[in-house]
């Protein structure tokens, strides 16, 4: 059995395997697990450039994150997030718990890959017809990754190649600024509504728990998708676009812009797709964008070939 992504669906997918005891292995062609629950180290201290923080609505991914609160790898950050209607003044507004960690959201991914055989630095360069993984069968194969890198595996014409293409992703730039001193009014995070650059802007100091100096951005599609070729080259135009919403004095000291070409879905539904010949995929394109999307599709795929495998 094979799992083909190291994101968070991914390794949702290869621990319920695991768990019902079918043999699995994780290829991801990155150097790390995580996917877009992702942190860089700046100094040795990471900063979050994937997804912003967690939510929780179900009680199988509650459960999940329950022990990594008492772990220490989980801790409740805020409730309320700031609202900038595309520019100051903002309104505060309160919603779901959001969590986050304090090593970093990929510490999450990190535990989930704990006692599997994950291997990394692997590329897949095709995937089927069927269960078979560059030439390799397999019992069954899951790809937990975008429908568009899904799709470029895959032979056309099957019914996951398909739902695969269907997929709409948009890009976006994370930029993690360090700046001299904490020079900007107390806040967690903050939505921005049409504003030409910014989509979201979180204090990660306040996030992580340890008070740095440091904020991260993510834009707009349109300015990712104006970037791409070259994302550093928007580092100027976001770092502008963050002292004039904040009003900030002192310029960052250190600006690194990552680029998310597959950052967020279009919202869809069915939790995941399995066809016939057990090929899958899975993913937060089934639903909410969302981390916990992500973890309950990945899960409830792994039950479902758990059980498809017994019965043979």
């Amino acid at each position: 059995m094979v799992v083909v992504g190291a994101g968070v669906a991914g390794l949702a997918c290869a621990r319920a395997l695991a768990g019902a005891g079918v043999p699995v292995r994780v290829l991801e062609r990155g150097r790390v697990p995580g996917g877009r629950l992702a942190s860089k180290r700046f100094d040795g201290r990471p900063a979050d450039i994937g997804a912003a923080y967690l939510t929780v609505d179900d009680e199988r991914f509650a459960a999940v994150v329950r022990r990594w609160h008492a772990a220490g790898l989980a801790r409740e950050w805020t409730d309320t997030m700031l609202a900038f209607p595309g520019g100051p003044p903002a309104e505060p507004r309160t919603g779901p718990v959001r969590w986050a960690a304090p090593g970093g959201l990929r510490s999450l991914a990190e535990d989930l890959a704990q006692g599997l055989d994950v291997r990394l630095g692997h590329t897949v360069a095709r995937v089927g017809p069927g269960p078979v993984v560059d030439g390799e069968p397999a019992d069954a194969v899951v790809l937990a990754m975008p429908g568009p890198q899904a799709a470029r595996l895959l032979e056309p014409g099957g019914p996951v190649a398909g739902a695969a293409a269907a997929q709409t992703w948009h890009p976006v730039l994370s930029a993690v600024l360090r700046y001299p001193a904490r020079d900007w009014a107390p806040f967690a995070g903050a939505f921005v509504n049409d504003h030409p650059v910014l989509a979201t802007v979180c204090d990660d100091g306040d996030r992580r728990g340890d008070g740095a100096p440091v904020l991260v951005a993510h834009t707009t599609g349109a300015v990712a998708a104006a970037h791409l070729t070259d994302p550093a080259a928007a580092g100027p135009l976001i770092e502008d676009a963050v002292r004039d919403l904040l009003g900030l004095g002192a310029p960052a000291q250190l600006v690194h812009v990552h680029r998310w070409t597959y950052a967020q879905p279009d919202p869809g539904d069915g939790g995941h797709l399995l066809d016939d010949t057990l090929v899958g995929l899975a993913g937060d394109a089934f639903g909410r964008p969302r981390v916990q999307t992500a973890w309950l599709s990945g899960h409830t795929l792994g039950g479902e070939l758990a059980r498809r495998l017994a019965a043979g």
